[in-house]
């Protein structure tokens, strides 16, 4: 018995110090997927590496300062900009106003927030198809309504305008955003406590300031969440701008990884838009830092 005992502790006692072995196929693969092409994507951006013929020159950071004097990457910058923000802001109220209408008594609420959860469980492709025959000029879905009203359904032309295809693409990516957004939302809703809610009704607050003083400070760590995820969604935008608009207008709609694909793919210029890439990382990681600032910030003082 005493011969058993001992054996079976000193296999306790090796086990754990074999447990990092089970460590070692996750960091091979981190390695070679992340670690690796990060390490060749600041190696092409110095060369002019086509993608194909490895048969290429180190060229320097000729291709950071074509970028700079073309103009491309500060358009896409912006171009980019705007459609994160407006994701954020429309995505973020549509939401929340959502959640808190769902999020009282009402009689069939399941079935809303069902019914406004649906347009998440499509893939974007789909989507970006589907609103591409609503936005059709003349015989699209809106372009119809207009019709019927007596207006003109052929000067309907949301797509083709560079004023107002990127707010068109970024409105896509709302109405397929925000069911996520508003089930967040209601998440955090339902963990305020009634019982702050009776006291201030007691106390004569009004139902604005009961969002504004109560609810909407308990749930600030879920508005922080929430505008995480919206950025991150407008900052990786490609789907709509290449599936809807194929970037056009002109430029109006070439999003920061819209342009890295098309300079990659369409131009063959794998070094250049490697150095397009390295500099996007950069912004984003910059756009990052102040966001998580400026909102840690705010829900401290919430």
């Amino acid at each position: 018995m005493e011969k058993k005992k001992r054996s079976s502790g000193s296999h306790a006692l090796v086990f754990p110090d074999r447990m990092y072995l089970f460590v070692i196929p996750a960091l091979v693969l981190f390695l070679v997927f992340w670690v690796l092409p990060v390490f060749q994507l600041f190696f092409y951006s110095v060369t002019n590496f086509n993608g194909i013929n490895y048969n290429y020159d180190f060229v320097g950071l000729k291709n950071y300062a074509t970028l700079l004097k073309e103009g491309t990457l500060v358009n896409s910058i912006k171009n980019t900009l705007i459609y994160a923000l407006t994701i954020v802001i429309g995505s973020n109220l549509l939401g929340l106003v959502m959640a808190m209408l769902l999020n009282m008594k009402l009689r069939g609420k399941g079935f809303f927030r069902t019914a406004a959860y649906i347009p998440a469980l499509f893939s974007a492709i789909v989507v970006g198809f589907i609103w591409s025959y609503v936005y059709m000029p003349d015989s699209g879905m809106i372009a119809s309504l207009m019709n019927l009203i007596g207006l003109d359904g052929a000067s309907f032309n949301i797509l083709g305008n560079y004023k107002t295809a990127l707010y068109g693409i970024a409105l896509v990516e709302i109405w397929k955003g925000f069911g996520t957004t508003m089930i967040i939302y209601l998440a955090g809703l339902q963990t305020v406590d009634e019982s702050l809610i009776e006291a201030g009704k007691i106390d004569g607050c009004t139902e604005w300031q009961l969002i504004r003083r109560i609810k909407l400070p308990l749930i600030s760590a879920t508005i922080t969440i929430n505008v995480i995820l919206n950025v991150i969604a407008g900052l990786k935008a490609f789907d709509y701008s290449f599936i809807m608009t194929n970037g056009g207008p002109g430029k109006s709609t070439n999003t920061l990884m819209f342009t890295i694909y098309k300079i990659a793919f369409t131009d063959q210029m794998m070094g250049k838009a490697s150095a397009f890439s390295v500099v996007s990382f950069l912004v984003i990681i910059l756009i990052t830092i102040c966001m998580l600032i400026i909102l840690n910030k705010r829900e401290v003082e919430l």
